[in-house]
């Protein structure tokens, strides 16, 4: 009997994802635990391990195939000798943009339909309350072009609207108002009226700006699309407030090139980051109620240390997270934290390596940058902002001016779970870490 395969989903958050490439092809055997193919999702190109066994009859969605939803049927499992038109009743999924047409959305509320005639200009009076009938790809192409809807007139069944009435109209003012939310005096002007959140600028009415201009459309990837939700989400509802402080760095230097002498027999070399880590990770240990995330209605405070570090890849980023680090040693953080880097940048990495964690680290200390503010990445309870070591003339204790490799760190905390002092006492650990490294071993 033939068995669909369908579209997994490789991580809690996955809904869609990529079939990056199939590494069985039509009429290879197939066993359990046998990798078919590759599939990408929003963060990390991963192995698709089969269940079934049996041949591989029929591949129904196409490598390369962006935007497959989890549990589409993406190719046919058969016996030997059965043939998938005999054992199957699967079949290819049809292309979006015809299937969108043919029916109403899914789940649609049943009320009065649109009228079916045609009205003489595209702009349509509806009735307070009217549902207005669109296909899921006419909705997506009307919010891309910033078009009312309710001011299309449909050519559907039913006077459903679809693509093609959407593709034709022009995009439209902010829609009017409505009868009961009409401002209570006559003569009132428009800007008096109550304030509304725009809505996002459509990718038709930017480019329009640039119509006269060369240049290249980068189409959204799953990592781009997820990086922009996130992030968007912790701006607009995370509350921020930041805390600078500057770290002498002439000890740890001195202590970093002492050990990475001895440990060179070994093939081990600290950077100044694996120091960070550490002392980060160590005071999330000494100050435990800043180790700590949002989770909606509540706050979450974590026992391990559990440290996420950004890592730069092509066309955004990742956050591994090295678990347990309060209690691994520099040269076990480094080894770990190399090789999480190196699969970050080739997307092998597993989605419980890039989840979790309670605090991150960004540094751009590489680039020359010497000082930034990072955005908090839900739901952890901050993140630390590292900057370069300069050499600068400081004031030393005897009162004299001499000079120090100083570095700047910015911590970004959400004020929900780390108010002002425990950010302060947190942030202040850190410094004391850093700059006492022999101690923070001890």
């Amino acid at each position: 009997m033939a068995t669909e395969i369908l579209m997994p989903a490789l991580s809690p958050t996955m809904e869609e994802g990529t079939l990056a490439k199939w590494l069985k092809k039509e009429g290879d055997e197939v066993r359990s635990g046998d990798i078919i193919a590759e599939i990408e999702t929003d963060k990390a190109t991963m192995e698709f391990e089969a269940v079934d066994e049996g041949i591989l009859g029929k591949i129904l969605i196409a490598e390369g195939t962006a935007g497959v939803k989890v549990n589409t049927p993406i190719a046919v499992l058969v016996e030997e000798g059965e043939s998938v038109d005999a054992g199957s009743s699967a079949k290819v999924p049809e292309p979006q943009e015809p299937a969108d047409e043919a029916a109403p959305a899914q789940g649609a509320p049943k009320e009065a339909p649109a009228p079916a005639a045609k009205a003489p200009e595209a702009q349509v009076a509806r009735s307070e309350g009217e549902r207005v009938f669109a296909s899921p790809l006419a909705r997506r192409i009307a919010k891309e072009k910033g078009i009312d809807l309710a001011a299309v007139q449909g050519s559907g069944p039913r006077g459903r609207i679809v693509k093609a009435d959407v593709e034709g109209a022009q995009p439209s003012a902010a829609p009017a108002p409505k009868a009961e939310a009409a401002a209570p005096k006559a003569d009132a002007p428009a800007a008096a009226a109550a304030p509304v959140v725009s809505p996002a600028v459509s990718a038709a009415s930017v480019a329009k700006l640039f119509a006269d201009r060369d240049y290249e459309e980068v189409t959204l990837d799953g990592m781009r699309k997820t990086i922009a939700a996130r992030l968007s989400e912790a701006k607009q509802t995370i509350p921020h407030f930041y805390l600078r402080r500057e770290v002498a760095l002439d000890a740890l230097m001195a202590f970093r090139a002492d050990l990475n002498a001895k440990l060179e027999s070994r093939g081990v070399k600290l950077s100044v980051n694996d120091f960070i880590i550490k002392a980060c990770a160590v005071a999330l240990q000494q100050v435990p109620n800043a180790n700590a995330v949002w989770a909606g209605d509540r706050i979450l405070r974590l026992k391990p240390s559990d440290v996420a570090v950004a890592v730069a890849i092509e066309g955004g980023l990742f956050t591994p997270v090295l678990r347990d680090a309060h209690q691994k040693s520099l040269s076990a953080l480094s080894a770990e934290m190399k090789d999480l880097a190196a699969r970050a940048r080739t997307k092998k990495l597993a989605p419980h390596e890039y989840q979790g964690g309670s605090f991150a680290i960004s540094n751009l200390g590489m680039f020359g940058v010497e000082n930034f503010d990072a955005v908090i990445n839900p739901p952890h309870g901050s993140i630390l902002a590292v900057g370069a070591g300069i050499r600068k003339p400081v004031v030393g204790k005897d009162g004299t001016i001499t000079t120090a490799t100083m570095m700047s760190m910015t911590l970004s905390v959400d004020h929900r779970v780390i108010d002002g002092a425990l950010g302060a006492e947190f942030l202040k650990a850190i410094v004391e870490n850093l700059e006492n490294p022999i101690a923070m071993l001890a």
